[in-house]
């Protein structure tokens, strides 16, 4: 038997261990034995598992004072997390992105669907974001930062520390610039279009790489038509489907911001003429195009998380629901509907039947076309729904 260093927490002696032993990357700390000793183990430590009869089971962070108490880093005995760990388990991520993308805009790591449980990292050329939403990270964020800057290309390193992950985690909500220097806005090359990222300043890590599959089907409806771009952010459907031909593109978000960086995406892309944002709330300009007659070829709405938890799962499904509804009411005949739900507490099937709820209200009938998930870049964990969270379903409307 090869020992650690790390101190040893137990199951409780009723607790399953079979999901455990089949790769499900949690434990929660009501499943623990949480004794005043455990209590003591300070946040971020890495402790060895063991089952309800003193067998070992993994190598975890730990954090007393979260419902997630521990998570899985291996489940090799004796291993240690080092330096060295993790530059293998970034390097594995980096062959992975390299092999998906000729050019380096990618989500690099994807949590525990990489192996580093809680982390986030966006990269954008020679500048990346990380999110560290776990103690363990943050206390070994010198680390990160020094194999991303020496070996994997990166100049400049941002620490986004915003979200609810981080403040459950007892973290601070600091960004801050670890390494380089940020000028402005990045340009982003995807799928034909121009994204301006702010990685300072712009929600998560300043853009969405998920929607690139979904930006592609999109793209594909476009031509010649008359594009609704709903909770459009940096203008991520509404560009693409521009630079596949469509005739014009319309903007709707409530972040001045964001619609300042897709009118400079715009711009950077020669078609800002046959582009228009509309800044407020999308559910109240969305009645009001209805009210003024307007009709649209392609309608799509990527709304952000209106079920982030389970206990808002009813009340999301009845905005997914609105949201159909209000959409379809702007499609034009034979048109088409985009609806996106990045809900981890919402799966397809719920949001199919909420989707397809609202499109009837509507006296709409749909021929469901395409359903699309998150890019290959933000891999799904084979134990853990939540990794499963984008779901994207296009319809033709009659």
């Amino acid at each position: 038997m090869t020992h650690t260093p790390y101190p040893t927490i137990r199951l409780l002696p009723k607790v399953s261990t079979q999901k455990l032993r089949f790769g499900f990357p949690w434990v929660y700390s009501n499943e623990l034995v949480m004794d005043r000793r455990t209590k003591k183990i300070p946040p971020g430590s890495f402790v060895n598992l063991n089952d309800g009869l003193g067998q070992f089971m993994g190598v975890c962070t730990f954090n007393p004072n979260s419902k997630i108490a521990a998570r899985f880093m291996g489940q090799t005995e004796g291993q240690i997390i080092n330096r060295d760990w993790l530059q293998a388990k970034l390097t594995t991520a980096l062959g992975l992105r390299d092999r998906l993308y000729d050019k380096p805009f990618y989500r690099l790591i994807h949590a525990e669907a990489d192996g580093l449980p809680g982390v986030i990292i966006d990269r954008f050329g020679d500048t990346a974001v990380i999110q560290p939403n776990a103690t363990w990270a943050e206390d070994m964020l010198e680390d990160f930062t020094e194999i991303l800057t020496n070996d994997f290309g990166i100049t400049t390193l941002v620490k986004n520390a915003s979200g609810r992950a981080r403040k459950l985690e007892g973290l601070d909500d600091a960004t801050v610039v670890l390494a380089g220097k940020v000028d402005g806005p990045i340009a982003v090359s995807m799928n034909g279009a121009i994204f301006m990222a702010d990685v300072l300043g712009g929600q998560k890590t300043g853009l969405f790489f998920d929607q690139r599959p979904n930006h592609a089907f999109a793209a594909g409806l476009a031509k010649d038509a008359r594009v609704l771009d709903v909770f459009s952010h940096v203008g991520g459907f509404s560009l693409t489907c521009l630079a596949h031909g469509a005739a014009t593109a319309t903007a709707i978000d409530g972040s001045e911001p964001a619609l300042e960086l897709a009118q400079l995406g715009a711009a950077k892309m020669g078609v800002s003429h046959n582009f228009e944002t509309i800044r407020g709330d999308a559910f109240d300009k969305m009645k009001d195009l209805i009210e003024a007659g307007e009709k649209f070829d392609v309608v799509i709405c990527d709304p952000p998380s209106f079920a982030p938890n389970k206990p808002a799962f009813t009340a999301g499904l009845r905005a997914y629901e609105r949201v159909a509804r209000l959409g379809s009411q702007l499609v034009a005949p034979n048109g088409y509907l985009g609806l996106c739900s990045c809900s981890h507490a919402v799966d397809l099937q719920n949001f199919r039947a909420a989707s397809l709820a609202g499109i009837g209200k509507s006296a709409r009938s749909a021929q469901i076309l395409h359903t699309g998930f998150a890019g290959a870049d933000h891999p799904t964990h084979a134990s853990l729904g939540e990794t499963a969270y984008l779901k994207a379903m296009f319809f033709r409307l009659d």
